[in-house]
């Protein structure tokens, strides 16, 4: 795999990209990020991350990279590393600027484009338990996708320190809102459904497209109601992974149902 990346319009081998030491992403985690799918070299959901990252850019008052040169920066790294199947992760921060919290009046944005490839598996269902951390789903970063990921990578440590392979994070009503890295679903009664946005619940794009061809509604899920789920799964751009158990409760495996998400997620 070619160790090529994008950096602020130049095709660079990563051992000569460099990021400045007073970057703002770097010192205060100030921006934001998208994993985008490459399936057989195309991105079938590329517009609707260049959405998200601009609305996300949006929120925190950050410029937004044109999409035009986005697009064609994204374009000359494909050819360039010849990735057929795997990812891209965009990532734009505010860019340079003084010490402390206040950011320069004018921002120059780093932005930098990575590529990984990868070969679509099914991963194994996972264990989860419930983490201590929480999400604050009346909090601007509840919104976007924060290069600030500190409670979802504590979150992990601390599940797989403790023998499972993930964690959710309850959101600060006191229902579930997602794993550390991935929308949740659940099957309760036969019914589909996803956290709401005001749990805490990050507006994933496989999220969204479920939602939008009614595959799932919204629900609201507390800890204590978690007898009444009979199947889960976490979602992501990137993967469909089944759940077999949450916080010591034994899930089933929904043959017929995994196949039909995996289906229409990521079809061949």
């Amino acid at each position: 795999m070619s160790t090529t990346v994008w950096l602020n319009g130049c095709l660079l081998d990563i051992a000569d990209a460099h990021i400045a030491p007073n970057d703002r992403g770097f010192l205060l985690s100030d921006g934001l990020f998208e994993t985008i799918r490459v399936a057989n070299g195309q991105m079938p959901h590329l517009a609707r991350h260049l959405a998200r990252l601009e609305e996300g850019c949006a929120i925190l008052r950050l410029p937004a990279p044109d999409r035009t040169l986005l697009i064609q920066a994204i374009s000359d790294l494909l050819h360039a590393t010849k990735l057929s199947d795997g990812s891209l992760r965009l990532t734009v921060t505010r860019g340079t600027g003084p010490r402390g919290l206040v950011p320069p009046a004018t921002p120059h944005p780093t932005v930098l484009i990575q590529a990984t490839a990868s070969l679509m598996t099914v991963p194994p269902p996972v264990r989860l338990g419930l983490s201590r951390y929480r999400r604050d789903g009346t909090s601007p970063l509840a919104r976007v996708k924060s290069i600030a990921c500190l409670p979802s990578i504590m979150s992990r440590m601390e599940a797989v320190a403790a023998g499972m392979d993930d964690a959710l994070l309850l959101g600060t009503t006191g229902a579930i809102a997602e794993a550390s890295a991935a929308n949740i679903l659940f099957l309760r009664e036969g019914c589909l459904q996803t956290p709401p946005i005001p749990d805490g619940t990050l507006p994933g794009t496989s999220r969204a497209r479920l939602l939008e061809d009614d595959f799932c509604t919204e629900g609201r899920l507390l800890p204590q109601e978690l007898k009444t789920v009979t199947g889960a799964w976490l979602v992501n751009a990137l993967s469909l992974t089944a759940v077999s158990s949450i916080d010591g409760h034994d899930l089933s495996l929904h043959a017929e149902l995994d196949r039909r998400l995996r289906a229409f997620l990521f079809p061949a």
